[in-house]
């Protein structure tokens, strides 16, 4: 079971950063239930062999591509983000470790795979992925935009994806870079 987590993570990974257009030095905020991966309610049976598995899968893309991962705690942890410091250097740090039943299994698994892990109160991240419906899009920039991905589901768990855009300004006569979009 888990090769096929690491498996779906590392494809879905791949999709979002091409559908995306994610590039070097940008974040994914990534919020994960292991409860929904193994198909028991949010909250109720934190898996930290699952985490691993689908934090290796998300890792294995995202790490060659310079795009950092962005781990979100549970709401124990009043979602909470754990990330390589080198992604936020200016950020203010908390002071918590996430364990697998006060920040779940997923943000413990990213806390100690990291080289350089600091937590935080809140990030813009440029792109992410909700695995089991964790609701991550408090950590996401201004404008989200919903993906579709080929891959729905990471084991039980259902899969949302999003990227960001820049707000449009100025109106019916303002034209703007397709690139952007």
């Amino acid at each position: 079971m888990y090769e096929e987590l690491r498996e779906q993570a590392a494809e879905a990974a791949t999709q979002l950063v091409a559908a995306a257009s994610l590039r070097k030095g940008q974040i994914v905020v990534v919020g994960c239930s292991t409860s929904e991966v193994c198909g028991e309610r949010i909250g109720t049976a934190s898996v930290p062999h699952a985490a691993q598995a689908i934090y290796e899968g998300l890792m294995s893309v995202f790490s060659p591509a310079g795009i950092y991962l962005a781990a979100q705690c549970c709401e124990h942890l009043n979602r909470a983000i754990v990330v390589e410091r080198a992604a936020v250097p200016q950020a203010e740090a908390v002071n918590v470790v996430p364990q697998p039943k006060a920040g779940g299994s997923f943000a413990t698994a990213a806390y100690h795979g990291a080289a350089d892990p600091v937590v935080v109160e809140e990030i813009a991240a440029h792109a992410g992925l909700d695995i089991g419906l964790t609701l991550i899009g408090m950590h996401l920039r201004r404008v989200a935009v919903p993906l579709r991905l080929s891959i729905k589901k990471i084991g039980a768990a259902t899969l949302n994806a999003a990227r960001t855009r820049p707000k449009f300004i100025g109106g019916q006569r303002a034209c703007y870079d397709e690139n952007l979009l």
